[in-house]
């Protein structure tokens, strides 16, 4: 397999045997009301209004499903400013005793190279991406598994989570999970087809914009943009909108089921396929690096199982404006 033309696995590997099923939670304007209000005074209010999806970009991957360009309308929503930290989904637990289904699986992937010696040699790893490792005991609680903590983490994103589980963190909390369509508007920032966030250019002045793998994959993480594993959910400047980090740090859940066929006609409030064999994320991680994978271009999208974590795939929430 090219390195540069990587398989979607490679940015965050499966659990394996997954059974999927149709589910209505966390399409749009599904979201059920919880005990926890939605604090706007942490979300970002969007206009709406149409914008062009998608990209045609030679640097993007067109099995993916990136392209065409076509436009879009969306309805006005608001959007988490950054995505769900530590803090806030132990808020969750504490208020729901919600149990994650990394915890109830009783395993979770974790990057190998956090690992030590002895944990790597006793894990399982994925045959076409070995950097991953299947650790018995983690979860978002020990992000890197038994041994480890969210000491002076509390305000990094939670990873380890499912695609099920953040569907029940966003109902709990009066929100949903955007849909694609809402999470590019919003990732874009009210500009036109730019490759980033915030131009076209990964490092403008030479200035790290996002939290991404520096160096040579994965061997060597020079940590040049001041991290190695997740940063804090508003490490980086954020964009025009708002919002921090919608490039690097950790995938973001979407509501969309994967689809690589889109509408070329102008739709409105898009939700993807009625059904499909994973659910897309967005945005890319600390592990994205241009060599393999290059998926934290604003257009990129990757996808999972619904019951898939790994220590690099988190979400943000929105919220419907009656």
């Amino acid at each position: 397999m090219s390195p540069v033309k990587a398989a979607a696995t490679c940015c965050a590997p499966p659990r394996a045997g997954s059974q999927m099923r149709s589910a209505a939670a966390g399409t749009r304007r599904a979201a059920g009301s919880g005990p926890a209000p939605a604090d706007e005074h942490a979300m970002v209010r969007l206009p709406g209004g149409s914008f062009r999806m998608g990209t045609e970009d030679l640097e993007g991957f067109p099995s993916d499903g990136e392209g065409p360009v076509r436009t879009v309308e969306v309805t006005p929503f608001l959007i988490d400013r950054c995505t769900v930290s530590n803090d806030d989904f132990a808020r969750f637990v504490s208020s729901t005793d919600y149990v994650t289904e990394a915890e109830r699986f009783g395993w979770s992937y974790v990057f190998a190279g956090f690992l030590p010696a002895a944990i790597r040699r006793i894990s399982r790893r994925p045959e076409i991406t070995p950097w991953w490792a299947a650790v018995t005991g983690a979860s978002w609680r020990r992000p890197e598994g038994p041994g480890s903590d969210l000491t002076d983490r509390g305000n990094h994103p939670v990873v380890h989570v499912s695609w099920r589980d953040a569907v029940a963190f966003a109902a709990w909390a009066g929100k949903r999970l955007p849909t694609e369509a809402e999470w590019e508007y919003a990732a874009r920032g009210g500009h036109d087809q730019l490759r980033y966030p915030w131009g076209n250019e990964l490092t403008p002045g030479g200035r790290h914009m996002a939290n991404i793998w520096q160096g040579q994959f994965p061997v060597k993480n020079t940590a040049a943009d001041g991290y190695t594993g997740t940063a804090p959910v508003d490490a980086f400047p954020p964009n025009d909108y708002g919002l921090h980090n919608v490039a690097g740090n950790v995938w973001e859940w979407c509501a969309d089921w994967w689809g690589t066929t889109h509408p070329t006609r102008r739709v409105r409030d898009p939700v993807g396929p009625p059904s499909g064999p994973a659910k897309v994320m967005r945005g890319g991680s600390y592990l994205c690096h241009a060599s393999y994978c290059n998926r934290y271009r604003v257009a990129a999208r990757s996808s999972n199982t619904a019951d898939s974590s790994g220590g690099n795939l988190g979400f943000r929430c929105v919220r419907d404006i009656a």
